[in-house]
């Protein structure tokens, strides 16, 4: 089994830019942290708007400054939202490729829709529809990652002229492709589109289980017809983590942030109605509180050994990664640390330790079906189109030019750059018996 970390960059009001700014550096330092103790991924989530909830609204340059403190822990977008109307595909594949550099071909990418009215309307995206988007989007943007040229797209969300976007990622043919789920029906979604399964709808390990068995039998089916252009069969499931050797410190530490997570959730996406500008999310939270459930028997809440049991059940069942939710509402940055480090210091190795060999059995025993759904995919791919067929793009100057409305504004003087006006080579071209001077 593998291990992820969970981040949202929650922000209970009254917040501020120094709040959000401690925030973003002790993330930073316990995500280098886990990177140090073993833990395998982090996952950074994209919302907008969610005042409270959620400030991570540019993952992916929280995930470029980790790039750069971290070794060999995973980055994933969890997840990039994709309708065009809130990031143009080529933008995606742009940051997509860009942060595999910065990481050295460590980038997993993670996809999804959105789904509050917060954050679509915001944008423009209509929810009916937003599905239609995101999986033409997800499509076209793993084309650009892959092609070069693209061809171009004109579809119902998006439309571009060819063009070659660059850089292409470090990982070939591209980072693997991952979507965010939160039912049944998504999680078998995902295996159809030969992606992971980022499972954010907290599941006992008895419905994981069956999930589990559900998705790798559409993976090895002829349903199986990748929406990429490589198949990546993994299922990782959302759990909270808060562990210390006195069980009811582990609860203290770890009830109110999450009661404060599954409520300021809910909050957005089901019952809530807020002000933009005007949030009370954690005061509405506060009077709520004590009619909020404890869950402490469904979640990584407890001893190193309880908590060891939790995982090992789902390990059990065959998910593939556990990730953990911590940063909930007024977290304590000592106590995050001191809870990585006692579940990587006794669980984690226990759960760790036929890794290799599962993985590599996993790998063998999935590799035909692999091959059959990427072939399927091959039959109905988008082909790169020839030289020939490709229309030259005129710089503007140069049709300014053949409109006789050309005028040089630009100053040669100073700085030591001089930006060339005209073709120099030109008279070449147009006479190959004359030399440039």
């Amino acid at each position: 089994m593998q291990f992820g970390l969970f981040y949202e960059h929650q922000s209970p009001a009254p917040f501020s830019a120094e709040g959000d700014h401690e925030t973003f550096q002790n993330a930073l330092s316990e995500l280098e942290l886990a990177d140090r103790l073993g833990y395998d991924y982090a996952w950074l989530v994209e919302h907008h708007f969610l005042e409270e909830y959620s400030h991570s609204s540019a993952p992916e340059v929280f995930l470029g400054a980790l790039s750069q403190r971290t070794k060999r822990m995973r980055l994933g977008h969890g997840i990039c939202v994709m309708p065009p109307k809130i990031n143009h595909p080529v933008r995606v594949a742009e940051r997509i490729a860009t942060l595999d550099l910065l990481s050295g071909g460590r980038v997993d990418w993670g996809t999804g829709e959105s789904g509050t009215a917060m954050e679509l309307e915001g944008f423009g995206v209509d929810y009916d529809t937003k599905k239609d988007a995101w999986r033409e989007a997800t499509e076209q943007c793993a084309n650009m990652l892959t092609m070069s040229p693209y061809p171009g797209h004109d579809g119902e969300f998006f439309s571009m002229p060819t063009r070659n976007i660059v850089p292409k990622p470090l990982q070939k043919p591209h980072p693997p492709l991952w979507v965010a789920c939160s039912r049944r029906d998504t999680i078998l979604h995902a295996a159809r589109n030969g992606m992971g399964a980022l499972v954010f709808g907290f599941a006992a390990p008895e419905q994981a289980g069956k999930w589990v068995e559900e998705y790798y039998d559409i993976i090895k089916s002829d349903e199986c017809v990748p929406i990429g252009h490589a198949v990546n069969p993994n299922v990782a499931i959302v759990t909270a983590l808060s562990v210390n050797e006195d069980e009811q410190v582990a609860i203290d530490r770890g009830t109110e942030g999450f009661k404060f997570f599954g409520y300021s959730l809910g909050f957005y996406a089901a019952f809530g109605k807020t002000t933009p500008g005007h949030s009370t999310v954690w005061e509405d939270f506060k009077k709520a509180e004590g009619s909020i459930d404890d869950n402490h028997g469904n979640g990584g809440i407890g001893t190193p050994d309880q908590v060891y049991e939790h995982c090992k059940a789902y390990a059990d069942v065959g998910v593939d990664q556990i990730i953990f939710v911590q940063q909930t509402g007024p977290a304590n940055h000592d106590h995050i640390c001191e809870s990585l480090k006692l579940f990587a210091e006794t669980a984690m190795p226990k759960l760790k330790a036929d890794e290799e060999e599962r993985l590599a059995k996993k790998q063998a025993e999935l590799a035909p079906y692999v091959e059959a759904a990427l072939a399927r995919k091959a039959a109905v791919a988008l082909k790169e189109p020839a030289k020939e067929e490709i229309a030259e793009v005129r710089s503007f100057g140069l049709r300014k030019k053949d409109a006789g409305t050309f005028v040089n504004t630009r100053s040669d003087r100073g700085g030591g750059l001089a930006v060339v006006a005209d073709d120099p080579m030109a008279p070449v071209a147009n006479n190959p018996t004359e030399k440039a001077e």
